[in-house]
């Protein structure tokens, strides 16, 4: 019996010997492994709900989660990241405040074998990110300046208050913007451009001295997310100025409700939810499996959001 047990000992020792590795991302061993959540800034409303949204899944994937709030400063993202990796993250979902500066500290990441799935801001320059999930901004942008041309089918004058300078978004939504404006003849003009940082405070200070050194106000204000919007609102009804049409970028809820009430005309919705769960879904397929995605990059296309159609919102249950 004492011989026998010896055999089937050595026997189960020597399978477990031969068995070969499990194909497995690098935290599959890990129960529960814990994971880099990182945004831009918590400032934001939009950002605050792709946290939301990022958290939601990410307990549902069973990660144990960071939070990172870049605080808009990409010392500050950059500085998470490296925290992150230091305490032994075994991935990181992040939409990076910019393009550039956080180029060095994803690359780190990725030399270091740390999955990296960016969400809403890719950064081309890194080698090796697992994913990208995003809304196409350029067709979001295009999707602004379609609806011109459909409001105003006999030409337009047209302020574009852009977003933050080097972020992907702003870069693409202007791209956009101006496929469908430069191609649509001479009866569409841009007659105003100046960034705003994707800030209220600084869409409203920017578009006060755009109205105050025009004689006629433009037709129609493009706004590359819902904050610049909201604050060239605050600017036109300063200064009791009916008719301008003010189009916004994020579906978020107070715009929206601008929108309802008729105070806004658009707003463009890119899915910001749907972005952050897929790209938590695709890290933890990885880490579970190690199967990467089956395109390295996918795309939501954004939806123009007018009082027509506002039950396509994604934050409509959001309205007070």
């Amino acid at each position: 019996m004492r011989i026998t047990r010896r055999v089937a000992t050595a026997s189960l020792m020597a399978l477990a010997l031969a068995a070969p590795a499990f194909a497995a991302g690098p935290a599959f061993a890990d129960e529960k492994p814990t994971v880099l959540l990182s945004v831009p800034g918590m400032n934001f409303m939009f950002f605050v709900h792709m946290m939301k949204a990022l958290k939601a899944e990410a307990a549902n994937q069973g990660f144990v989660f960071i939070e990172g709030d870049g605080q808009n400063s990409a010392p500050k993202q950059t500085a998470d990241v490296e925290a992150a990796l230091t305490k032994g993250a075994k991935g990181i979902v992040i939409s990076p405040i910019d393009v550039n500066a956080m180029a060095p500290a994803l690359q780190e990441a990725v030399d270091a074998k740390t999955p990296v799935v960016t969400i809403d801001r890719r950064v081309p320059s890194v080698t090796g990110i697992l994913a990208h999930v995003g809304a196409d901004n350029v067709k979001g942008g295009e999707a602004q300046g379609n609806l011109v041309l459909k409001m105003f089918p006999n030409g337009a004058t047209i302020a574009n208050i852009q977003g933050q300078s080097g972020s992907s978004p702003a870069i693409d939504r202007n791209q956009g913007l101006h496929n469908v404006i430069d191609k649509a003849g001479d009866k569409y003009k841009i007659v105003f451009e100046q960034p705003a940082q994707f800030d209220r405070a600084k869409g409203l200070s920017v578009t006060e001295s755009m109205l105050a050194g025009m004689a006629t106000p433009p037709q129609v204000i493009v706004a590359a997310n819902d904050d610049m919007a909201l604050g060239v609102l605050e600017a036109v009804k300063a200064r009791n100025l009916k008719g301008i049409a003010i189009l916004g970028f994020d579906a978020s809820p107070e715009a929206l409700a601008k929108v309802r009430d008729g105070e806004m005309t658009a707003t463009i919705e890119q899915f910001p939810g749907k972005q952050s769960s897929t790209a938590v879904q695709i890290l933890a397929e990885y880490l579970k499996s190690g199967k990467k995605p089956a395109q390295q990059v996918t795309l939501l296309t954004p939806e123009a959001i007018t009082k027509d159609n506002i039950k396509d919102a994604e934050r409509l249950d959001e309205l007070k």
